[in-house]
């Protein structure tokens, strides 16, 4: 069934006019990219501040910025990504890589919903340098930084295998 929903979404007008482009498919390649390098770039300091390091940086001041920063590269990599997705759709729903690539986003964007709740409920103290965050949002930070990790590395790995 799956890989039935698969051949139709590469039989779209709009999964053969991005295979056949020799611009668009590229430029949404770059988007992904883009997207990609957002959300991580935005989300390994906010982590590793939030697992102890740099406790001078007032951490919801990073919060702040860091969090929407991310959330608008998620934002375009998924779109990019789903666009991408449907030229070699049959391919990818029967990649392992590709499978454990999005269950790992799953379970990044899951745990950053559970973290955004976690320090508005009053784990965060306001902006004040030297703060220590709780031990969940700490091991929350820890399963954030592996899991985009893991999904950037689980995403280069698919070009080659």
């Amino acid at each position: 069934m799956i890989e039935e929903w698969a051949e139709a979404l590469e039989a779209t007008g709009l999964a053969g006019a991005l295979r056949g482009s020799v611009w668009i498919y590229p430029l949404v390649n770059v988007g992904h990219i883009l997207g990609v390098a957002l959300l991580v770039g935005s989300i390994v300091p906010l982590d590793l501040r939030l697992l102890g390091l740099w406790p001078h940086v007032p951490a919801a001041q990073l919060f702040r910025v860091l969090t929407r920063t991310a959330g608008a590269g998620l934002g375009l990599a998924v779109a990019c990504g789903a666009l991408l997705f449907i030229t070699r759709a049959v391919e990818y729903v029967q990649s392992g890589l590709f499978i454990s690539k999005m269950a790992v986003v799953a379970v990044g964007t899951a745990n950053a919903l559970v973290l955004q709740a976690a320090l508005r409920d009053g784990s965060f103290p306001g902006n004040s340098a030297g703060f220590k965050p709780a031990a969940r949002v700490r091991l929350a930070a820890g399963v954030s930084l592996a899991a985009w990790l893991t999904a950037l590395v689980l995403g280069r790995l698919i070009g080659y295998f």
